[in-house]
């Protein structure tokens, strides 16, 4: 009797968590792409536009824990597809706030990039979620650098057609192409998007793999149909009080220190600092960013082949992370070079290493209570992406006081040495935290209902 093969279902499904995330980041860079332009049209200052940068961060923070419980509550598939559809439609207005006088444009800019953080909320716990359901333990590291690793692709492939639509169009004219082609891909993610059990082309073989090796398969049955509680907040305060995931916290917030240095005033830095043209700077800003995306594909892959030699989670986690942050460092050499491509090289190296060390949601998929997996990823998320909106507005400030980006380049290579220091000296051991039940109220201990029974 020959036996079936097992589908490959989970790579398509990791296909479209790198599709979507690729317009995440590309929705998220619209306004970066589009700054300069948009700060000489509108007469803004340096620090006006570090707080509208900011704006997605203060929307996105907040909305984590929200959209960890919704997530937890009514499953992935319809929370993230609501979720993309709406930050592409706040996406597409950004493109009419030129139509208003300058207060009210600027008003009307800062609260639609703020509901944009909101709406983006739930996709990257939604993303982890959706690995620990879909992916054994040993295929997870290499899922989620994927899955991260589009916050680069997003870049290589949306930044110089974004410079490019800026250029020959005007920036109004970039939210209205980004924002529409989220909205259509929501529209996919409902008819490809499914749990394991549920999806209609996966076979026995690979169900089995999936379910035997680690993968959380039944996270999201009967979701949103009433027999779900939602979770207890008594967990998040244990999270909070975990020695290991306090450290987690604590790097996540310094490694998205670096990714928004990039997001938001690189392309500035750019035609500011480096006196490039819009144009050339979507172009240059695609260099760095192929370098990241290589090195986060390599990190995952790196991190689970010594999974699979034989060294421990914790090691094999860690390593590629550690080096890699050391590794973009480099970007403080950047102020004692003048040659441009050496400046760019210099940048390349800096977000390759980074790319190599943003293992962060990996890292989550292995540690995340299984009761609370879209919650604990909300929590991580948010911690995290503080620096979404502490970033924008310090470097702005350091801009405006010190008139150039050089102390900017030394807080953000300052970011990767603590979060170097905090995986070595504070996260520890990297296990799945059990989370202890608390009993319900008026309900006994368990070895007081035991010993109550034994009386009887």
């Amino acid at each position: 009797m020959l036996k079936t093969k097992p589908t490959h279902v989970r790579y398509l499904i990791l296909l479209m968590l790198f599709l979507v995330t690729t317009i995440n980041y590309a929705d998220r860079a619209t306004i970066a792409i589009a700054g300069s332009s948009l700060q000489k049209s509108l007469g803004i200052d340096a620090v006006t536009l570090g707080f509208i940068f900011s704006a997605f961060g203060w929307a996105y923070v907040a909305g984590q824990i929200p959209g960890g419980w919704l997530l937890d509550r009514y499953g992935s598939k319809k929370v993230y597809a609501m979720s993309i559809f709406t930050w592409s439609l706040f996406t597409v207005l950004q493109g009419y706030v030129g139509e208003f006088g300058l207060s009210t444009a600027i008003f009307l800019l800062f609260a639609l990039r703020f509901m944009v953080g909101l709406a983006e909320a739930p996709s990257f716990p939604g993303n982890a979620r959706i690995v620990a359901a879909w992916f054994p333990t040993s295929e997870r590291g290499t899922a989620s650098a994927i899955f991260n690793s589009a916050q680069y692709f997003a870049t290589v492939l949306f930044a110089p057609i974004m410079g490019w639509i800026v250029y020959t169009f005007g920036w109004q004219h970039v939210f209205v192409v980004m924002g529409s082609i989220g909205i259509l891909f929501s529209l996919i993610w409902l008819k490809v998007i499914h749990s394991p059990r549920n999806h209609p082309n996966i076979n026995k073989e690979e169900f089995d793999h999936i379910a035997n090796n680690g993968g959380m398969v039944d996270m999201d049955q009967d979701k949103g149909k009433g027999s779900a509680s939602g979770p207890k907040w008594d967990y998040v305060r244990q999270l909070l009080t975990n020695r290991m995931m306090l450290g987690i916290y604590l790097a996540q917030y310094c490694i998205n220190g670096i990714t928004y240095f990039f997001l938001t005033w690189f392309p500035v830095y750019l035609v500011q600092e480096r006196g490039m043209t819009i144009l050339k700077a979507g172009f240059i800003a695609s260099l760095p960013a192929i370098c990241g995306f290589i090195g986060g594909v390599l990190g995952g892959i790196i991190s689970d082949y010594l999974l699979r030699k034989g060294h421990s989670l914790t090691f094999a986690r860690k390593a590629p992370i550690i080096g890699g942050l050391l590794l973009s460092t480099s970007i403080v050499t950047c102020n004692y070079v003048d040659i441009e491509w050496v400046v760019v090289g210099f940048m390349a190296l800096a977000f390759f290493g980074k790319g190599v060390g943003a293992l962060g949601w990996a890292v989550m998929s292995d540690a995340s209570p299984k009761q609370i997996a879209g919650l604990s990823g909300g929590l991580f998320n948010m911690f995290g992406n503080i620096a979404s909106i502490t970033t924008p507005i310090v470097i702005g400030y350091i801009i405006s006081t010190t008139g150039s980006f050089k102390w900017a380049l030394v807080f953000v290579g300052a970011n990767a040495l603590v979060a170097v220091i905090s995986y070595i000296f504070i996260v520890g051991e990297i296990k799945r935290v059990e989370l202890k039940e608390t009993p319900t109220k008026g309900a006994l201990p368990a070895s007081e209902a035991e010993l109550s029974q034994a009386k009887l």
